[in-house]
C-alpha cells in the first residue's frame, strides 16, 4: 500500500472511530412523559362481540384492555422517601379542568399538561396527591403512549382516554421512582394520572367512557 493510500486509510479509520463515539454518547430522545414495557400486562382484545359492545355500539371494533380481576400490583402508601427536592419550586402553575365519570357519579379536578415540558414534568417532586385531585397529559397525536416515574413520589394509576372519552386501559398502582415505560396497548389522545388505587376504589375501568371539560 502506498503512502498515499495509507493516509487515506488511517484518516477513514479516525473518523470512524469519532463517528461511533458520538454516537454512543448521544442522549436517547426523551421520552413523552413520560418503558422497558411492562410485559406482564394484560393484552389489549377488540370489543367486537362482548356484552358491553352490544350495549354501547360506541365500543364495537375498538381496541380496550381489560382490567384483571386482581390488581398485579399492590399500592404503595404515602410519599417515597427518596423523593429528590423539587428544582423548579416557583413553576408557574397549570390550567385546570374537570373529568366527569358519569358510571361513576364523581366529577375529577385535575391540572392540564398540554405543553411538552409540562407533560416531561408531569407529577415530578409531588409529595401529595388528594383523592379527588389528577393530572389530565393532553397529546397532539393519537398513538399508544408510553409514560415512566422518573422522579415521580407517589404511587399512580394510569387512565388512557381516546379522543372520545373512552377509557381504553388502567394502568394501575404503578411504583414510584423507577425509568420503566407503562402503556395501554391501545391508541389515545389523554392520560389521566390519579393517586394509586382511585380506579378500583371508584368503580372506574376500561371500556367506560368520560367527559371532559377543558379550558
Amino acid at each position: 500500500m502506498g503512502t498515499t493510500m495509507r493516509v487515506v486509510a488511517v484518516a477513514l479509520v479516525a473518523v470512524s472511530l469519532g463517528l461511533c463515539a458520538r454516537e454512543r454518547h448521544t442522549e436517547p430522545p426523551a421520552l413523552p412523559r413520560p418503558v422497558a414495557s411492562d410485559s406482564s400486562a394484560s393484552a389489549p382484545s377488540t370489543m367486537a362481540s362482548s356484552t358491553g359492545a352490544a350495549a354501547d355500539p360506541r365500543l364495537r371494533g375498538r381496541c380496550v384492555r381489560p382490567l384483571p380481576e386482581v390488581p398485579r400490583r399492590s399500592a404503595t402508601p404515602g410519599m417515597d422517601p427518596r423523593c429528590p427536592d423539587d428544582p423548579e419550586p416557583d413553576r408557574r402553575p397549570l390550567e385546570r379542568g374537570q373529568v366527569v365519570f358519569a358510571e361513576a357519579g364523581l366529577v375529577l379536578d385535575v391540572e392540564l399538561a398540554r405543553r411538552y415540558e409540562d407533560r416531561m414534568r408531569g407529577l415530578m417532586y409531588r409529595r401529595v396527591l388528594p383523592d379527588d385531585r389528577g393530572m389530565l397529559f393532553a397529546f397532539e397525536t393519537r398513538e399508544d403512549h408510553r409514560f415512566w416515574m422518573r422522579n415521580t413520589c407517589l404511587s399512580l394509576d394510569m387512565l388512557y382516554i381516546d379522543r372520545d372519552g373512552l377509557i381504553v386501559g388502567i394502568e394501575e398502582n404503578v411504583p414510584t421512582m423507577n425509568d420503566h415505560t407503562y402503556r395501554a396497548g391501545c391508541p389515545s389522545v389523554y392520560v389521566l394520572e390519579v393517586a394509586a388505587g382511585w380506579s378500583r376504589r371508584h368503580g372506574v375501568r376500561p371500556g367506560q367512557f368520560v367527559g371532559l371539560r377543558l379550558q
